[in-house]
């Protein structure tokens, strides 16, 4: 059941991820099981006050705020007012997206890649218009007297 986490057609849960780290980090299972509640309590308590945990790679977790709304009863038709919320929201990282989709990470890398190369012609054309006018200017000058 260790290796069960390896099968594409499932996913993992808490008992499966905590077996995993029990057996990748020499742990018991209750010692895999504190570390797991400790790290989901830390980030639990960290967004219910408004704060962001960021595991570089992985991604973020913080506080999104939903503003209040109305909507529509669908049974009835009847408008509602839905209130406001506040909701966990998990932002993945690059490191996580690329080993998700690693061909839409290459696709990004080459689009990121092929980018700079067409920012330097404007940036170029941009430093050398002052060079230009200031080139221009003495000229200006000695024509005027």
């Amino acid at each position: 059941m260790v290796g069960h986490h390896l099968r594409k057609d499932s996913g993992m849960n808490k008992t499966e991820l905590i077996e995993h780290l029990a057996t990748k980090h020499a742990l018991t299972k209750a010692e895999a099981g504190r570390i797991l509640e400790t790290l989901l309590d830390a980030v639990v308590t960290t967004v219910k006050k408004g704060g962001a945990v960021a595991i570089p790679g992985f991604g973020s977790f913080k506080q999104h705020a939903r503003a209040a709304r109305s909507g529509v009863n669908p049974s009835t038709g009847a408008k509602i007012k839905i209130a406001a919320a506040k909701l966990p929201k998990f932002t993945p990282g690059a490191t996580f997206k690329a080993a998700v989709d690693p061909k839409a990470a290459a696709r990004k890398a080459a689009k990121v890649a092929a980018a700079p190369a067409k920012a330097a012609k404007p940036a170029a054309k941009a430093a050398a218009k002052p060079a230009v006018k200031a080139a221009a200017k003495p000229v200006a000058k000695k024509a005027k007297k």
